[in-house]
């Protein structure tokens, strides 16, 4: 069984490297991805991640590319029930950094394995709490850029490991791809890991 992944992140395909899952990457799908009116936060990941596994099955499909499994994956910061994403601006990066310093959020990473009419979707959330920060350590994290492109403002895979006081739970999973869930759907849809020549 093929495995595509339908995601434009180098850090998930970097955690499939990491478990020799041979895999394909197809173009990042492009979707709305904005909450629903009083949306919760695990309802909207995934959402976004079942919709991302759908619009990659349909790319396959119009690419013809052959049949295989399309996985797809979202992964939200929630601070209480406020679904942070990617910081807007400078200015917008320090004030989640400024609202996650000393307190504890929540990331939550849902996955979804589309193998033909089927959907398996998985979830797994993990518990952060960060260190109480300065407003000289933002200010430097925030100039990396670092955080940019992430949800929360921040990376933990990188420098923003230095921003954590405690993890609980799955850290594949902050970084994006909870390798847990993951083995599971893919065991599920018999697509062996660990596939070391």
């Amino acid at each position: 069984m093929i495995l595509y992944l339908a995601s434009g992140s180098p850090r998930r395909a970097e955690l499939l490297q990491q478990i020799a899952v041979p895999f394909t990457v197809l173009r990042a799908p492009d979707i709305d991805e904005t909450p629903l009116d009083n949306e919760d936060p695990q309802a909207y990941v995934e959402r976004m991640a079942q919709e991302k596994s759908r619009v990659g099955e349909l790319r396959r499909q119009a690419e013809g590319l052959p049949a295989g499994a399309v996985l797809g994956a979202d992964t939200s910061v929630v601070l209480g029930n406020l679904i942070l994403g990617k910081p807007e601006s400078r200015k917008h990066a320090l004030a989640m950094l400024a609202a996650l310093s000393g307190n504890e959020h929540r990331v939550i990473s849902s996955l979804a394995l589309t193998c033909g009419a089927s959907c398996q979707v998985a979830t797994s959330i993990t518990r952060v709490r960060f260190r109480d920060l300065t407003d000289r350590e933002m200010g430097r994290y925030v100039a990396t850029g670092e955080g940019n492109d992430k949800a929360g403002g921040y990376g933990i895979q990188g420098l923003g490991a230095a921003l954590v006081a405690q993890i609980t739970g799955s850290y594949s999973g902050v970084v994006g791809l909870p390798l847990e869930q993951t083995v599971a759907l893919l065991e599920h849809a018999g697509i062996d890991y660990w596939c070391i020549d």
